[in-house]
């Protein structure tokens, strides 16, 4: 199956303004399922970290979502979520406050919240691990603790660690293996330095995904959101992922089985594809 002349948008996830954030591809919501493979070759075509499809249902504030790297089908992806219930609400059906997505993670709820948008997501509490072999050499930094969920989690010192850090990335893509989503995805994050209006600073590697390096990772929050808030003793906390000339702001709230993320979206292109 193809598409033709339907609408395209890029929009930058988890920002206040336009150029920062996590960018992603939203495709106008379809009828009916493509094929997978269309939806890969689109993806990777758009070459962004994700890019999201939406099938409408019978119900006029719930959809259908999936989310396709370059290389492969995500499982969940909150910066593409955003973007996708930033366009419904901007473009598709200004109507709505609240859209249900059907999604490989169960149903995902984001609802307007003043200027920004709330996501509810299932929390994934990492667990502690000892230090794999040739992780802080494949970081180039000292690992002090290392958490293991979806996604491989390496603690450091400082915030200064977690910007300068110049990572490995054919060696970080072999490693993680004790993460439940497979090898190659890790994290790297630090407390904030005093003074900051977040609380902790990350970046995201995902070679084992396809993408080098994540700008703002929703689904990484569904992780450092529960385990901060139990570094920290409180339930809601201010993220920053440090990606390089981005950088992406995520307000995060644990709530027993299920994390809030709070942020923003700007939408910056419109297209249409011609096929």
């Amino acid at each position: 199956m193809t598409q033709s002349n339907l609408r395209q948008w890029t929009v930058d996830a988890f920002a206040s303004a336009p150029f920062a954030g996590n960018p992603a591809c939203v495709v106008e919501p379809l009828e009916a399922w493509p094929e997978a493979g269309w939806m890969q070759a689109l993806a990777m075509e758009n070459n962004q970290a994700e890019t999201a499809y939406m099938c409408k249902t019978a119900d006029p504030a719930r959809y259908g979502l999936r989310w396709f790297t370059p290389s492969m089908e995500a499982p969940l992806c909150g910066h593409a979520t955003l973007a996708s219930a930033h366009i419904l609400f901007t473009q598709i059906a200004p109507e709505l406050t609240k859209v249900t997505f059907e999604t490989l993670s169960g149903d995902l709820i984001v609802a307007r919240d003043g200027a920004a948008l709330k996501m509810d997501f299932p929390a994934q509490p990492p667990v502690q691990i000892a230090v794999p072999e040739g992780l802080g050499a494949a970081l180039g930094v000292a690992v002090q603790e290392v958490w293991a969920g979806p996604y491989l989690v390496a603690v450091v010192k400082s915030e200064a660690e977690v910007r300068a850090a110049k990572p490995d990335l054919a060696a970080l893509a072999g490693l993680g293996h004790e993460a439940s989503g497979g090898p190659g995805n890790i994290a790297i994050v630090a407390l904030a330095d005093p003074g900051q209006a977040h609380a902790v600073v990350s970046r995201f590697f995902a070679p084992g995904s396809g993408i080098p390096e994540d700008p703002a990772t929703g689904s990484l929050h569904c992780i450092l959101a529960p385990l901060y808030a139990q570094k920290l003793g409180q339930n809601r906390i201010q993220f920053h992922q440090a990606y390089p000339g981005r950088g992406g702001d995520l307000d995060c709230e644990w709530v027993g089985s299920r994390v809030l993320l709070r942020g923003q979206a700007q939408t910056v292109i419109e297209s249409r594809l011609c096929l």
